[in-house]
């Protein structure tokens, strides 16, 4: 069976989380802050966060910028809950507004459509890879005095180009538009810590106070703890002392995890450059087919900077004569694994129940997730295994491909 999406690990890989293993810390130690430093460094960020999940970069995004109660966080329908309910935990509103119809990420026009009084902060999901309009989502919510968290779970190691600066490359978490970024290192992403994920921003005290809230809100520092009386039972503040100054989560990653994660960024480019190659292969071979449409890009000068997370590819199930479910099982027979990603976060029941959302408010994602299919897509496919999923593809349907081929 050939997954959608898993892991690539080498012996390297393996080496080095032996050798964090045999080494005097599993957790809290040394390789957190090693990891973060070079993936800072990777994505032209001043400052980095290692967490134990994106869902939790994302939490503590919403809390360090001050998102909460009375305040609405405006998102993507076609992303993984989490981006939308990480709004939920902080106790703001989640809203959604439409996709872009090319590149399947947060429609600026939608946006500004969509926009209520009470919006402080946006997400703008960066889909399979591909970034959003950041440069128009920006303008748009710093306009109204409002946050922009890119959530680029789907884009480690990917960079886009944006008008009006011509020639210029910006990197996904670093570049002047996204007030935070976050990222994802699960199996299925570009690189991988098992579970994990990363906070990133240029803003030290959101950095410092993401720190701590990820360890319970426990404060080690001597200059920071609160003074008291000298009757107080903890007046002492020897080598043991610490102090919770706030309610903090468990969101800490190993040092397991972190070994795993220096390992994989040595060869986030070699990752990226292969995900890129499949991905050619599959655009040149289902191009020609008129009952299925191939990922487009909103800025064809991204041909060289998407890290492409996901191929999700649009089909006309009507004109194929199949349902998506009989395609699925179709593939699964033939040894091909594919997935639908994303359903609309908004028609989720919770959402329904709670916000009152429904059928309409987002059309374009509604309509796109009707016909969306992702095919499998990760490093360590074979050409064999690429040449598999394009004939498994085209034999869905042989008499369509016929009238169609040269």
């Amino acid at each position: 069976m050939i997954p959608y999406g898993r892991q690539t690990i080498s012996e390297d890989d393996i080496a080095a989380v032996v050798a964090a293993l045999r080494s005097d810390f599993l957790t809290q130690g040394p390789l957190i802050e090693t990891f973060e430093r070079r993936f800072a460094e990777a994505v032209g960020a001043r400052y980095a966060v290692a967490v134990n999940s994106a869902t939790a970069a994302l939490h503590l995004a919403l809390r360090v910028a001050g998102i909460g109660k009375d305040d609405r966080v405006v998102t993507s329908p076609i992303t993984f809950l989490a981006s939308a309910n990480a709004a939920a935990y902080v106790g703001a509103t989640p809203d959604f507004a439409d996709i872009d119809p090319v590149s399947y990420t947060l429609d600026p026009v939608a946006l500004e459509k969509t926009w209520k009084p009470d919006t402080r902060a946006v997400v703008a999901v960066d889909y399979a890879g591909q970034v959003s309009d950041l440069p128009e989502i920006s303008r748009i919510a710093r306009a109204r005095g409002a946050i922009v968290i890119s959530d680029a779970c789907h884009g480690v190691g990917g960079a886009f180009h944006a008008q009006g600066h011509p020639g210029k490359r910006w990197t996904l978490g670093g570049n002047p538009w996204a007030d935070i970024t976050t990222f994802s290192f699960h199996p299925v992403k570009t690189m991988t810590t098992g579970e994990g994920g990363m906070l990133v921003t240029d803003r030290k005290d959101w950095a410092d106070h993401a720190r701590i809230l990820r360890s319970h809100g426990i404060v080690r520092d001597p200059a920071h703890f609160t003074s008291t009386d000298e009757h107080d039972p903890l007046a002492e503040k020897g080598p043991w002392f610490y102090e919770m100054q706030e309610l903090g989560y468990n969101y800490r990653l190993t040092d397991i995890q972190c070994a795993l994660g220096i390992s994989q960024l040595k060869r986030i480019d070699q990752f990226i450059a292969r995900r890129r190659e499949i991905v050619a292969a599959y655009t040149e071979a289902f191009a020609g087919l008129d009952w299925l449409q191939i990922p487009q890009l909103r800025n064809p000068a991204d041909s060289a900077t998407v890290s492409w997370h996901l191929y999700t590819v649009q089909i006309d199930f009507t004109a194929l004569g199949k349902t998506r479910t009989h395609v699925m099982a179709e593939l699964r027979a033939a040894d091909v694994g594919s997935q639908v990603l994303y359903m609309p976060v908004h028609l989720q029941p919770w959402y329904r129940r709670t916000y009152g959302y429904g059928v309409g408010k987002c059309p374009v994602a509604e309509m796109f997730y009707g016909r969306a299919l992702s095919l499998p897509l990760f490093p360590a496919m074979t050409d064999a295994d690429v040449a598999h999923v394009i004939d498994r593809i085209l034999a869905l349907a042989p008499q369509i491909v016929l009238s169609v081929s040269p």
